[in-house]
């Protein structure tokens, strides 16, 4: 059985033409939820999940146990985005934090990755966390690195052939990091 979400009442209305909302989401959201997430999922080039995995799987794996939280990126009255954040690490590491974000193809060029991006990291800050760490971004997934790049993330490494991409073979795979006590996120 999958974990329980926060019971958190939606906002009213939908957002504003053209406009972007992120909220914390809600059991309610899960099949919007999985409608954008299994493509990428099947498509087994972003990621290091199983591309057989089902909807109760991808359920246990998005919505883990607090203090993980799950937002979503709204736009046009959909879920266009939706981020997984948690502590990277648990014990002694527990201070840095890491996230999995998943965008709408059909909305790409849009600026829904950067503004869920942004939103996440600073709700990172402001859950303590000193830190965030990704400890797989696909090298090959490069709209991705350069975000991260661009909003402050470093390249500490890459793995390489790490990721068996279904197009590219084996690739790397980046550890990036991004102080948040330095950057204000």
């Amino acid at each position: 059985m999958a974990p329980a979400l926060p019971a958190e009442p939606h906002p009213t209305g939908p957002p504003a033409e053209g406009t972007i909302r992120i909220r914390r989401a809600a059991a309610s959201d899960w099949a919007q939820i999985w409608r954008l997430m299994e493509p990428i999922v099947r498509a087994g080039d972003t990621y290091c999940w199983d591309q057989d995995l089902d909807d109760d799987g991808a359920r246990r794996l998005w919505f883990e146990p607090p203090p993980a939280r799950v937002y979503v990126a709204e736009a046009e009255g959909r879920i266009r985005g939706t981020a997984l954040l948690h502590p990277n690490r648990g014990g002694g590491g527990s201070h840095v934090a890491t996230a999995s974000f998943m965008t709408d193809p059909a909305a790409s060029g849009r600026g829904i990755a950067r503004k869920l991006a942004q939103h996440v990291l600073a709700e990172a800050a402001a859950q303590g966390y000193l830190a965030m760490q990704f400890n797989a971004v696909v090298e090959t997934n490069v709209r991705a690195v350069a975000l991260w790049q661009s909003l402050g993330f470093r390249i500490l490494a890459t793995v390489p052939r790490a990721f068996r991409h279904p197009s590219a073979g084996l690739t790397g795979l980046h550890i990036m990091h991004m102080d948040l006590t330095e950057h204000g996120a």
